[in-house]
């Protein structure tokens, strides 16, 4: 027994003095000179790099029940990718976040973390629950997307499938064009979607809560006729 304990106690202390030191890390993200809420109240932040990658394709993460709810799921059979979309990847000089590129490409004068957009919208724009031609698509917050996201639709394909611009969407201050999104509500209400994923050329595994779509005046909807 004496030896056993020896043997045990022996590897305890290799294990301990080959475990590296934690190092303490500061804050990131700050931007200089501005204070951690207004970074925040324009969309920059620690956090916004938290925000939604999704790499990967559906058919890897089946075992692991990453498609919720599946009842919903099965009754939205996945599209090809549409022949007028055609998803492209582009780098600017520097990162970009999704709120302020909506904001350049929309005009809409809204501000704050994106999953806010739809309640500071209101009384200011038009709030659609279907999609639109150049209205923001407002991703809820939720435990995956902290702050949420915001994306432009460019065109409406069919009462369940649209394209949009976006930003940061793989965490890379990148922009991504012509990205399709998938209504996959129970009722084609545009409450859950899933988005293409450009790297695996395939609609992700994951599902996303959305708020609404916010546009500047009264546009064409796709509606469920």
């Amino acid at each position: 027994m004496s030896k056993v304990l020896t043997i045990a106690g022996l590897l305890a202390a290799a294990l301990l003095t080959a475990a590296p030191a934690q190092a303490s890390t500061g804050g990131t993200g700050e931007v200089a000179g501005i204070g951690q809420e207004v970074a925040s109240y324009f969309g920059y932040g620690p956090h916004q790099t938290d925000n939604p990658t999704d790499p990967q394709p559906v058919y890897s993460r089946l075992k692991a029940r990453a498609i919720e709810p599946a009842v919903v799921l099965s009754q939205v059979p996945l599209p090809a990718l549409p022949m007028q979309a055609k998803p492209t990847v582009e780098h600017p000089l520097r990162r970009l976040f999704c709120v302020e590129y909506a904001r350049m490409r929309s005009g809409l004068a809204v501000f704050g973390d994106a999953r806010q957009w739809w309640s500071r919208a209101k009384n200011l724009y038009a709030r659609l629950s279907h999609p639109a031609a150049e209205a923001v698509m407002v991703f809820s917050g939720s435990k995956r997307l902290r702050r949420g996201h915001v994306a432009v639709v460019t065109e409406i394909v069919s009462k369940r499938e649209i394209i949009v611009d976006q930003a940061n969407w793989q965490n890379k201050g990148e922009i991504d064009h012509a990205t399709p999104v998938l209504d996959v509500s129970k009722h084609n209400d545009w409450s859950l979607v899933r988005v293409w994923d450009i790297p695996s050329g395939t609609f992700g595994a994951r599902t996303y809560a959305i708020s609404g779509f916010i546009a500047k005046g009264l546009t064409r909807q796709a509606m469920n006729d």
